[in-house]
């Protein structure tokens, strides 16, 4: 008995593979195209599926600077810190390496590894420490660099991060492995990430100056009731992310900053699609935030 073809589920998946076999017959897709036909089926892939799909294209024309960590928001040890110093860094970031850094940012002497400094840590007597002994290589690469070619980089120098320089050589920001992957599988949460209840938190910056961070979809009543701010409502948005991205006209990059009635926002976490955190600064001063 001749058993029955596979159900094609109708016409929208036969469409799909016609369009598939036509690529492979040699009129191959454009990336459009293929965009295109994963955001039409309804019928080949789950919506997980597609959305993987679709990043894996977009990560080809991603470069660095739309999705690196900026100068601003890195967490560095400097050379000449103590090891109780570097211990306070460890434990308050969560991170596993970190840029060590000579007089300033723009000067990268190597990448430290939390594990390396474990042994110091637990022996009280051997307090002699070269630190420059302890470093990686570090790996720098332009801010122009395409996603899908730093992650073959990575796989190839078996290195988890990079310093981003611009044209200029100055350090801009840097760039993990999980920051690439995260653009292909989604936000890969771990213990040192924020509650996702916690949409607005006090921090400090970089050089220890209270700030806030404060989640892109927090609602504008929500903000305005924490820090006893009018921030104004309008129809085209409701969260933070929406009103600094109504004010610019447009995305902004990592860093950038806009200066709104009381405060100063800085883009945090973001990526070609939106904007997740912002860095939250009061600019009158004798305002106590904290209130919220």
């Amino acid at each position: 008995m001749n058993e029955k073809p596979p159900s094609t589920n109708g016409s929208g998946r036969t469409g799909v593979f016609k369009r598939v076999i036509r690529a492979i017959k040699g009129d191959p897709l454009s990336r459009d195209e293929i965009q295109n036909l994963l955001q039409e089926d309804e019928s080949v892939f789950e919506p997980e599926e597609k959305e993987m799909l679709s990043n894996v294209l977009e990560v080809a024309e991603t470069q660095v600077r739309d999705v690196m960590i900026p100068r601003s928001q890195m967490v560095v040890i400097e050379l000449g810190h103590s090891l109780d110093e570097m211990l306070s860094v460890i434990l308050s970031s969560g991170h596993s390496r970190f840029p060590v850094i000579g007089e300033d940012r723009d000067e990268v002497l190597g990448i430290l590894l939390a594990k390396d400094l474990l042994r110091f840590f637990g022996d009280a007597t051997d307090t002699e420490l070269d630190i420059e002994d302890y470093l990686r290589p570090v790996t720098v690469i332009p801010e122009s660099k395409r996603l899908n070619a730093l992650l073959k980089e990575f796989r190839d120098s078996r290195s988890h991060m990079a310093i981003v320089v611009d044209e200029y050589g100055g350090v801009s920001g840097l760039l993990t492995i999980e920051d690439v992957l995260e653009e292909i599988v989604g936000e890969i949460d771990d213990e040192h990430d924020p509650e996702e209840a916690e949409f607005i938190q006090a921090d400090t910056d970089s050089e220890g100056r209270p700030c806030f961070a404060v989640r892109a979809l927090t609602r504008i009543e929500d903000f305005n009731e924490y820090f006893g701010c009018e921030l104004p409502e309008e129809e085209d948005y409701d969260t933070v992310g929406g009103l600094v991205m109504h004010a610019l006209g447009r995305l902004p990059r990592l860093g950038e900053k806009l200066k709104y009635d009381d405060f100063e926002f800085c883009v945090t976490k973001a990526d070609r699609r939106r904007i997740d955190a912002l860095q939250v600064k009061r600019l009158v001063q004798d305002v106590d935030a904290s209130s919220g």
